[in-house]
């Protein structure tokens, strides 16, 4: 059957696109007119829709899944653009399907903002879901972080089929308790977690908040996990399961992101258990290993022959965890706050992040709406400051100029990341995600 509202939605990404709207506007526009587009779309799919959701790491562990099952020869429908709303989805729906509505695909990997999921599970129960991790960020929107654990277990609650959870943080981790046995209709759980060794490497919102050298409650004992992440070396990683110890290259960077890859290869071997085929082991080290960061995740450009790293960060947890796995020796630094709606509006969250491993080289160029927020911040910290300007264009611009000779870094909240990304378009050649 043909429904007018695919066409309508097609030709108004169309315009969207030549005018350089944003990538969500084509799905608001169908969720007005055909509200049952997505569901009726996904549900032809014979694998079924896998979310993954949480507060960090969703865009990169996304892309790590969709590549892990292509390489076991699926094809996978996903919201590249990393506009993780609904109407995102919608709108990456209206780019694949045909004139008539059919998605040519075996299973959909759907990156879904931690409230919007919810909307989103309530019309399309997945049949598989990642939960991350529960830290604390955009605060305005969010409230508490026991509100966002909520809204996880909720996802949880509509899943069908398997729920993978991260054992190292426990809001996560105790969502398994309020599940249904598998024997009474509930999901099957898998996990994902950390040798002991590296723990202290991705403290969860509690190990960030405690007073050093506080006393630490006794936890209880910890479920097995599927996929364990045993070593984190420069350029590669070992990881456990089913009872052995195996390598691989990675071109990710950032000790974060290595962790999303335990995450990313639980969901995979999950997913690829139950498609009725032998999985390709192999295969699934050597695309984990070939994984490319996501744009703006660890993103690495060239400026004048030399490399320019896009860095997202956007709460306490993502920016420590990018100033410990991207050193600022011998680059130049710029750091670039939005505090528009998809960045969050409550900025105080940087004053949870210590900035000391900046102070050796300083900071070359501030930038963005809260740029002078920045810069009272690192003053504090006894972090040196070249220039402020809260307009990106210029300030991108005269950082280039400044630091022709050498490397660059740029740390940048979700809004700022775009509008940089727009601005090196010009000069460099940058992924165009669509």
């Amino acid at each position: 059957m043909l429904y007018f509202s695919v066409p309508l939605g097609k030709l108004v990404r169309r315009v969207s696109r030549l005018r350089g709207g944003g990538s969500a506007l084509p799905g608001l526009v169908v969720e007005k007119i055909d509200s049952g587009f997505m569901q009726r779309t996904l549900a032809t799919l014979p694998l079924g829709v896998a979310v993954v959701s949480g507060t960090n790491g969703k865009t990169t562990t996304t892309k790590m899944v969709v590549e892990l099952l292509e390489s076991q020869g699926l094809k996978v429908f996903t919201n590249r653009t990393g506009s993780n709303f609904t109407r995102g989805v919608a709108a990456a729906l209206l780019g694949e399907v045909d004139w008539r509505g059919r998605l040519d695909a075996d299973i959909a990997v759907l990156e879904l903002d931690e409230a919007h999921a919810v909307h989103f599970v309530n019309k399309v129960p997945p049949r598989y879901c990642l939960l991350l991790n529960v830290l604390r960020d955009q605060l305005d929107r969010f409230g508490e972080i026991d509100k966002t654990a909520d809204l996880l277990q909720h996802i949880a609650s509509k899943t069908t089929g398997t729920v993978v959870l991260n054992r190292e943080d426990p809001r996560v981790a105790r969502i398994a308790v309020s599940l249904a046995a598998p024997a009474a209709g509930g999901p099957e759980v898998r996990y994902f977690g950390l040798d002991d060794s590296l723990l202290s490497t991705f403290p969860n919102d509690d190990d960030m908040r405690s007073a050093p050298g506080s006393p630490v409650p006794d936890a209880p004992a910890k479920p097995a996990a599927d996929v364990v992440l045993r070593r984190v070396g420069p350029a590669d990683a070992d990881f456990d399961y089913d009872g052995a110890t195996v390598s691989t290259p990675m071109k990710l960077r950032g000790v974060y992101n290595i962790f999303n890859a335990a995450a990313a290869l639980t969901l995979a071997r999950a997913i690829a258990a139950v498609r009725g085929t032998a999985t390709d082991h192999a295969g699934l080290l050597k695309a984990l290993g070939n994984v490319a960061p996501a744009f703006g995740r660890g993103e690495s450009l060239v400026v004048d022959g030399l490399p320019l790293d896009l860095v997202l960060v956007k709460n306490p947890s993502g920016f420590r965890l990018g100033l410990k796995s991207f050193p600022a020796a011998g680059y130049a630094t710029m750091i670039a706050i939005n505090d528009n709606y998809a960045d969050g509006r409550d900025m105080s969250w940087l004053w949870d992040v210590e900035f000391d491993t900046l102070r050796e080289g300083g900071v070359d160029q501030l930038t963005g709406s809260r740029a002078y927020d920045m810069a009272l911040r690192l003053q504090y910290d006894d972090v040196a400051i070249g220039a402020v300007d809260t307009e990106i264009a210029p300030a991108l611009a005269a950082f280039i100029r400044g630091a022709k000779d050498r490397p660059k870094r740029i740390f940048c909240t979700y809004t700022a990341m775009l509008a940089i990304r727009r601005e090196l378009s010009k000069i460099t050649t940058v992924e165009v995600v669509s």
